[in-house]
């Protein structure tokens, strides 16, 4: 069956005009944050030298999870990514569900990195220490990324595939000094970890892996999305895996148990492997990854509200695009404006536990979605389908028993968090299905 669901002339104004670079550098830029110079620290007090063994059991659940996203991008072209590929499976109320927990995630978790990248300016530049100077940061930064993606997709999308190259740069630096300076008696076992540690460190990781449902939310925008998406997709994933466990190994071999210690675990080694001009190459690509992480996005998460506003959960003026840029220039901005109030008044704890829980149900429902377009055969006019054979149907299972051992490790409050958030969604639906059966009754009367 193809997909007749047309999504009206906001929809068609926007123009594909990302391709497979453009979309792998988005996933890498968004994935690749600012928690891959913190996490290797955590990890390692739960594990110890066995700590690239959480890598490669979260990123051999997380290629589980990819597979549902490409088989359900391959088959659903429309901006809104998770969201749109819930609603198509599901209908109306379920993808808003998701849709609004995706976007509570993401942010939450926009918010929360744009707060630790004021922070990490200050670090580096001790006049803007001051917290109305890291207020003035958070607002200079939103309000530069917002005009840049006002101004067009194409900039905004090449703007991001620089910053990916460039935020990578320190962590191939790192990698190379030091796998020259680790000592091999720092990455020998002293015993096997339990499965509930390697489970609590995967929980930990599962974040660093965080930002392909963002960088698909722009699928209005993607060309030839049924190619596109898995390749991009895969080519982001086999970079991403590489570089965590290169540079977990490296920092290990380096820091030895130390590294369970560290603030700034990255920073850290590469002043041991390399000297103070490492620490500092670290601290610069620190920055660098998380401004990376807030431009992709800027970028990205503005098309969710622009999708909720083209199906009707906001006010139509949301899904307006620019004359000129063809861009959805009211979404980004207010966008921006929310994810700046978040990163000024919130802490991080509450939206990373917000973001937690709402993302893992997230993956949930794509899992289930896969399986659902599978079934109903749903694709794109004309093409074939992408994944073809019986393993792509076991696949989502294998996925969601990952998700819910997860989940088992949430704690009350968090659950409580994300059941508020789907609530609000349920309810916010209602409201917007009521005006929709009083405004026709208005006009009669």
């Amino acid at each position: 069956m193809n997909l007749g669901r047309t999504s009206g002339a906001p929809e068609r104004a926007l123009v594909r005009a990302v391709g497979i670079v453009g979309l792998a550098a988005g996933i890498v830029n968004v994935t690749i944050g600012g928690g891959i110079f913190r996490l290797p620290s955590g990890v390692a007090a739960l594990l110890g030298a066995a700590a690239p063994l959480a890598y490669i059991v979260c990123a051999a659940a997380m290629a589980l999870v990819v597979l549902c996203f490409a088989e359900a991008a391959s088959r659903v072209s429309l901006t809104g990514g998770v969201y749109a590929y819930v609603e198509v499976a599901f209908g109306p109320l379920v993808g808003f569900v998701t849709g609004v927990l995706l976007w509570v995630g993401l942010t939450s978790a926009l918010a929360a990195v744009s707060s630790f990248f004021a922070d990490s300016i200050a670090a580096l530049v001790p006049a803007l220490a001051s917290a109305n100077a890291k207020r003035a940061v958070i607002l200079v930064v939103f309000a530069l990324l917002a005009g840049l993606n006002v101004r067009g997709v194409r900039g905004a999308s090449r703007f991001n595939t620089v910053l990916t190259a460039a935020k990578l740069v320190p962590l191939l630096v790192l990698i190379g000094f030091g796998f020259l300076a680790l000592r091999a008696e720092n990455l020998r076992w002293t015993g096997t970890p339990s499965g509930g540690d390697v489970a609590r460190a995967s929980l930990l990781l599962i974040f660093a892996f965080l930002g392909i449902e963002a960088a698909l939310v722009p699928g209005g925008e993607v060309r030839d999305p049924a190619r596109t998406a898995p390749r991009a997709i895969f080519l982001a994933m086999v970079a991403i895996v590489a570089i965590y466990l290169a540079v977990q190994i490296a920092a290990q071999g380096v820091l030895g148990p130390s590294l369970a210690t560290q603030a700034t675990p990255l920073a850290a080694a590469a002043g041991v492997a390399a000297g103070p001009w490492g620490r500092t190459l670290i601290l610069v690509g620190s920055s660098l990854s998380m401004f990376g992480y807030v431009s992709g996005m800027t970028l990205s998460v503005p098309r969710m509200l622009f999708a909720f506003a083209r199906d009707g959960f906001l006010p139509a003026a949301v899904s307006s695009v620019h004359p000129r840029f063809r861009t959805p220039h009211v979404a980004i901005a207010i966008q921006a404006a929310i994810a700046a109030l978040l990163a000024l008044t919130g802490s991080f704890e509450p939206l990373a536990i917000l973001a937690n829980g709402s993302v893992l149900l997230v993956y949930a429902g794509c899992c289930l979605a896969a399986l659902e377009l599978r079934r109903r055969d749903v694709r794109l006019e004309g093409a074939p389908p992408v994944f073809r054979g019986r393993a792509m149907s076991v696949v989502p299972w294998l996925a969601l028993a990952f998700i819910v051992w997860l989940l088992a490790s949430l704690r009350l409050r968090e659950w409580i968090a994300v059941v508020a958030v789907a609530l609000v969604a349920l309810l916010a639906y209602r409201v917007a299905r009521w005006r929709t059966k009083v405004a026709p009754d208005a006009r009669e009367g």
